[in-house]
């Protein structure tokens, strides 16, 4: 096989750790994390939608499209424990708990479609925060 060859068929194969059953499950979880719309929570409601008191969001306009956070879901531990499995499963490596999260190793195992929802979902959970461009994992012990 030439060079140009060998390049070629690199372009055209899957990562076959993309379809490992936690990956799936991590993918499925944050197509299924949003709900459409804004949200209609009861705090929401009686403020007519104005978050700005919030600690996490919970409307979201992710490209144009307007979603809220399925609570009952995604809690920090409930994305955590998805995250974990997926990252494992993934990388064949256990998800540090401590400092910077490795936000294109993320993206390697999430669909492309579903990139937008991932830092919206991270950050609303508790699970990360934000500090100066980095996402830092906020994993507490027993989780």
């Amino acid at each position: 096989m030439t060079a140009e060859q060998h390049l070629t068929s690199d372009l055209f194969e899957v990562d076959k750790r993309l379809g490992l059953k936690p990956v799936v499950d991590f993918n499925s979880y944050l197509q299924k994390a949003f709900g459409d719309g804004p949200c209609r929570c009861s705090r929401c409601l009686a403020t007519a939608g104005d978050e700005s008191g919030y600690e996490h969001a919970h409307t979201f306009d992710l490209q144009g499209q307007t979603v809220n956070r399925r609570f009952a879901t995604t809690s920090g531990s409930d994305v955590l424990l998805v995250l974990r499995k997926a990252w494992l499963s993934y990388t064949k490596a256990e998800l540090s708990p401590l400092g910077n999260l490795d936000l294109d190793t993320l993206r390697a195992f999430v669909e492309p479609q579903l990139h937008k929802r991932l830092v919206p979902l991270l950050l609303a959970s508790g699970l990360v925060r934000s500090i100066e461009g980095q996402l830092v994992l906020q994993v507490q012990a027993g989780d």
